[in-house]
């Protein structure tokens, strides 16, 4: 892309995800317009932009329509803090499960794990710099004097012990070690470095139960403090040269990042342009409106979200986080309850509804041929691998299509997914038997998709498993 995507018209930003999605050009309007306005808002005089809150979406369609793939690619178009989350996995306070504040926690993370890459591309050159010297000096360096402990005195070198040691060349010795260095000459020779090592605290949650994310994060804060924790151990390890520097360039890249402006950053940008997919939205909407059971708990869950998605502050580790310009964009298939069947409170907060259509066999023929991630373009690479040339032609397209639309009318319809059953019955003899052909060239054709996945839709049964 020639420009930053947070500067694309709605149309260019419907033209990328073309690229991926097939159809669904409602909910490609909606969620433009939402990445569109979310650069307009910056444009705004600050005492209107503070008043100018996102108008979240809910994306309604049965499974394999094309809502997470346009969430996935949303993610990596709006070059902004971005998390997925299923809804199912939160419950209300008091029950097992997760706290939906974690959604702004996990947010926040991702802020800070983009911020951090930037200043680390940003700086990576004067890390390489850097890195290079210490590197010069390491091989330039006496035998069993390290560089970077004994002081320096003109071209002499101080011992701990007080024994001066003349630095053979000195500067233009150093000055030749570095025209090596870059001509690559010096990559087998062995360097020793010494590394730090971070305590790794035990991988497993040390306290259990609802609401205790946050004492259970400051808890492993403190212990990161005590001695034998804090900064880890260090070792003096060999290494070649290739391998030490990029050790010494992550380094010094560290040293060069003023880690409290990336929390400072993060925490703006997981404010200001933060974006929340909340899937599975159904899942917690109350249906029959029982009076006791599990609904008592999903209609818990969205009292819980309401203060998320109205705008609230949450305190995470690297500071309070405001989600009162959070965009939220919400999904769910409600095949057993409805938009309606939400509270009025966390509908209203949802102003944008957008309905995905279901697919048939003329988008199925798009899916396996316009997407730049096409299914057909997939299986001849992964058959390319062993040196086999997979060619699919339109005849056997338009039955792979037919074939995955009745198998949808039959069965469960789960859209566009049907179309990875299909191709894996289609092509199991060739997956299998690909590296041991000698033939490398392998034309799918209608007569060969019809010889083999008609007798499978014919049975009811097999085609109920297999299919």
């Amino acid at each position: 892309m020639s420009r930053s995507v947070a500067n694309f018209t709605p149309r260019e930003i419907v033209g990328e995800l073309d690229r991926y999605v097939v159809g669904q050009a409602k909910a490609k309007r909606a969620v433009a317009i939402a990445l569109r306005n979310r650069w307009r808002r910056q444009q705004v005089p600050e005492d209107l932009r503070e008043e100018i809150v996102p108008k979240n979406i809910i994306m309604i369609g049965p499974t394999g329509v094309g809502k997470t793939e346009i969430a996935r690619r949303l993610s990596k178009l709006a070059q902004a803090p971005f998390v997925k989350v299923e809804a199912s996995k939160f419950t209300e306070v008091g029950y097992v499960g997760r706290d939906v504040e974690s959604i702004v926690r996990d947010l926040v993370e991702v802020a800070m794990a983009l911020v951090r890459t930037e200043q680390l591309e940003e700086v990576q050159t004067r890390a390489e710099q850097h890195a290079e010297t210490r590197l010069v000096e390491l091989l330039s360096a006496p035998a069993g004097v390290a560089p970077a402990q004994p002081a320096s005195i003109g071209p002499f070198v101080v011992s701990s012990k007080g024994t001066a040691t003349q630095v053979a060349g000195s500067s233009r010795e150093a000055d030749e070690v570095r025209k090596q260095l870059r001509a690559g000459e010096l990559e087998d020779e062995l360097v020793e470095l010494e590394v730090h090592e971070s305590a790794a605290l035990p991988m497993f949650s040390m306290l259990g139960g609802q609401g205790m994310e946050d004492m259970e994060q400051q808890l492993r804060d403190m212990l990161g403090n005590l001695p034998g924790f804090k900064g880890g151990k260090t070792e003096q390890r060999k290494m070649r040269v290739g391998e030490a520097r990029e050790v010494l360039q992550q380094e010094e890249a560290q040293k060069l990042i003023d880690q409290d402006a990336v929390k400072r950053e993060a925490v703006r940008r997981t404010e200001q342009s933060g974006i929340v997919f909340l899937d599975e939205i159904d899942k917690v909407a109350g249906g029959q409106r029982a009076q006791g059971g599990p609904d008592v708990s999903r209609e818990g869950v969205q009292r819980d979200l309401l203060p998320i998605v109205e705008g609230s502050t949450v305190t995470t580790k690297y500071g309070q986080v405001k989600t009162d310009h959070i965009l939220f964009i919400a999904a769910g298939a409600f095949h057993v309850s409805k938009v309606s069947d939400l509270i009025p409170e966390l509908q209203g907060r949802f102003p944008i509804r957008v309905e995905l259509e279901s697919l048939g066999q003329e988008e199925f023929v798009r899916i396996l041929t316009e997407p730049k991630n096409a299914l057909t373009r997939q299986y001849a690479a992964l058959m390319g691998a062993e040196d086999v040339k997979l060619e699919f032609t339109e005849g056997a397209i338009a039955a792979i299509a037919e074939y995955a639309e009745q198998a949808n009318e039959r069965a469960e319809n789960i859209g566009a997914r049907r179309l990875h059953t299909v191709m894996e019955a289609l092509l199991d003899e060739l997956s299998f038997n690909a590296s041991e052909r000698s033939d490398p060239r392998v034309v799918i054709d209608a007569a060969h998709v019809r010889e083999v996945l008609a007798p499978i839709m014919a049975d009811g049964d097999l085609a109920r498993f297999i299919l």
